[in-house]
């Protein structure tokens, strides 16, 4: 996929793609080479090797070293130009510099014939990304002590020296999935320097220099910043301007936002205002200056919040950790225990724009920006964002289903089907799906927007040698379903409330959509006159057919037809002509849930005498 913008076509890419949605030759090209690093490493004397983490630049892997330290080795992809995969060690260096104990020390950077490896602590507990997903929106006293240990790094980083030199640093990329947290402990390290530099302006703007030739530098007339994840970095370093020590402040104050909000980005801000989050009065006052949309407030708000941390941590908390909510639309518990991992695909609908336009960046050699997901947010309005963003937050989670919001003058119209598989991630999830109900309450136009949610690991194969040919299913393939607990009641069966699948597609768009054959539109035809719920999908790539699919099959004395239609589909599928995607998504209409618009929540700041009451 090329690194320009204008260039991408497919709408309907995950944020990031699942491993079993993979070509065969692919999928096995990254076995072997995650064995490859395996033996690398064991060679190297390393031992209890685990993937633990993938991104835009490389691979995460943990071990053992022969003393016992647990550590992390990161190796970039040997994909990436050469120049890309120097980061690694530039990152090595960077990291070296740095000495603060919410910081895990690098071990050693070497290179094993082309591959470069670089080795350093692992952090205790998990990421804050995978807590939050696991914990719903974290508690007051809980973002305190985050907010807390993170000033401290960052005021040490203001005030890095070396050779004598004041050269303060840049992390560039503080985000959830960035910060370990201990849960034992609550000790929050910092980690993945990839994107970290000095600072070209100090926190009051001016140039970071020690000599006259220093501020000649043609350096500084050109950013060394590096793009950090676009769902949390400020204004400042989104538009390419010179690095700064307020980068990090940004990108700080979007971390404590999302996990104080339960959300996966800090796009929701002034609906899901900081001001709504039971967060004590005076923090929520900062981040919200922190975020302000006028820079001087927020600089006003940074120097605040590092000055004042001190202070705030010392705030009485009442031991009580659950944040109170009510479901606004329905989830279920699936008791059907397996692996789910899910992949969420949304319709492309042009009332989600605000500009026509996508904003490029003169920088955009990085590759973060494949991901198609940021891209396409681009020109966007910020509620609409957060809207996305808090819909594929929802692909976090072991779920599959769908859901449907329309838009009409006076107000929103849900229907959903949200089936999760984990009991322990209930409240969060609902919390999360509450998100999305109250980001899409306060977008005022008209429009529609479907997603569907479905398990990567059903999803079905179908490749070819060149693509003038056919693609010709094998003769194991079926397309999966599964029968409801419950048959559906008659009464609900007999009334003729079953709509036609909702077609994903948004007009005629040659880059998008595949047309399937009039005998497969007839089966898809057939197949909605049963009474079901769930999604299908044709996905034509040059040599590689995917078919997603999730489907419920309520009335249960149409299982035999139902499954002879699914088996037509197949047979039908040689006559599949064109690239691009077609999907089809099926809901049970029978309560559609109504909200009305709003503008942004209420406030809400945590009791000044906790207390009071227990």
């Amino acid at each position: 996929m090329s690194h320009k913008v204008t260039s991408l076509k497919h709408f309907y890419i995950p944020d990031e793609q699942s491993f079993y949605l993979l070509s065969h030759q692919d999928a096995q090209k990254l076995k072997d080479w995650f064995a490859l690093c395996h033996q690398q490493l064991e060679r190297l004397g390393y031992a209890n090797i685990e993937l633990i983490g993938k991104g835009a630049f490389g691979f995460v892997f943990g071990g053992t070293a022969p003393d016992g330290q647990l550590l992390v080795f990161k190796f970039s992809r040997i994909n990436l130009p050469q120049h890309v995969q120097d980061r690694l060690e530039e990152e090595a260096f960077m990291l070296s510099l740095v000495d603060h104990p919410n910081v895990p020390q690098l071990v050693e950077f070497q290179r094993v014939k082309k591959q470069a490896i670089l080795v350093m602590e692992r952090a205790p507990g998990l990421d804050l990304e995978q807590y939050s997903l696991q914990q719903g929106p974290l508690s007051a006293r809980l973002i305190v002590k985050i907010a807390a240990q993170m000033a401290d790094v960052l005021l040490a980083l203001r005030q890095f020296e070396q050779q004598g030199q004041i050269k303060p640093l840049v992390h560039g990329d503080v985000k959830p999935s960035n910060l370990m947290f201990d849960p034992e402990t609550e000790k929050v390290s910092l980690i993945d320097w990839g994107s970290s530099v000095f600072a070209q302006l100090d926190s009051n703007g001016q140039f970071v220099g020690n000599n006259v030739m220093d501020l000649m530098s043609g350096d500084l007339q050109q950013t060394n910043a590096r793009l950090g994840d676009v769902y949390f970095i400020g204004d400042e370093q989104l538009s390419g301007q010179l690095s700064t020590v307020r980068f990090d402040e940004q990108g700080l104050a979007s971390t404590l936002y999302a996990l104080a909000s339960g959300q996966s980005c800090r796009f929701g801000r002034k609906v899901i205002t900081p001001n709504s989050l039971n967060l004590p009065k005076e923090l929520a006052n900062t981040l919200t200056a922190m975020m302000d949309d006028d820079p001087q407030v927020r600089r006003k708000g940074g120097d605040y919040f590092l000055a004042n941390m001190r202070f705030i941590k010392q705030l009485a908390f009442a031991p009580e950790d659950n944040v109170p909510y009510q479901p606004m639309i329905p989830c279920w518990l699936s008791h059907n225990r397996r692996e789910i991992e899910t992949v969420v695909y949304s319709s492309r609908k042009s009332f989600l724009r605000v500009e026509n336009y996508h904003h490029e960046m003169n920088y955009l050699n990085d590759a973060q920006f494949d991901r198609y997901y940021k891209n396409y947010m681009q020109g966007m309005g910020e509620t609409e964002k957060a809207f996305i963003a808090a819909v594929g937050r929802l692909g976090k989670f072991p779920v599959v289903g769908g859901l449907a919001v329309r838009w009409q003058a006076e107000g929103v119209y849900i229907d959903s089907s949200l089936n999760l598989h984990d009991p322990a991630m209930k409240a969060s999830f609902e919390m999360s799906v509450n998100n999305v109900v109250i980001l899409a309450r306060a977008i005022h136009r008209q429009g529609v927007f479907k997603s569907c949610m479905f398990n990567a690991r059903d999803t079905l194969h179908i490749e070819r040698e060149h693509e003038n040919q056919p693609f010709i299913a094998g003769k194991d393939i079926r397309i999966p379903f599964e029968m409801s607990q419950l048959p559906a009641p008659d009464s609900l069966l007999s009334e003729n409330r079953s709509r036609m699948h909702s077609y994903f597609e948004d007009g005629d768009d040659p880059d998008e959509l595949l047309k399937l054959p009039e005998s497969m539109m007839q089966v898809i035809t057939e197949l909605n006159g049963i009474h079901h719920t769930g999604c299908i999908i044709f996905e034509a790539l040059p040599t590689h057919l995917k078919i997603h699919s999730y489907y419920v099959l309520l009335d249960h004395d149409k299982k035999p037809l139902f499954a002879e239609l699914l088996s037509k589909l197949i047979d039908l599928i040689p006559q599949i002509d064109g690239l691009g995607l077609s999907g089809f998504m099926k809901l049970p209409y029978k309560d559609t849930r109504y909200f009305e618009h709003i503008d942004h929540l209420t406030e809400k700041y945590y009791p000044r005498n906790p207390y009071r009451g227990i």
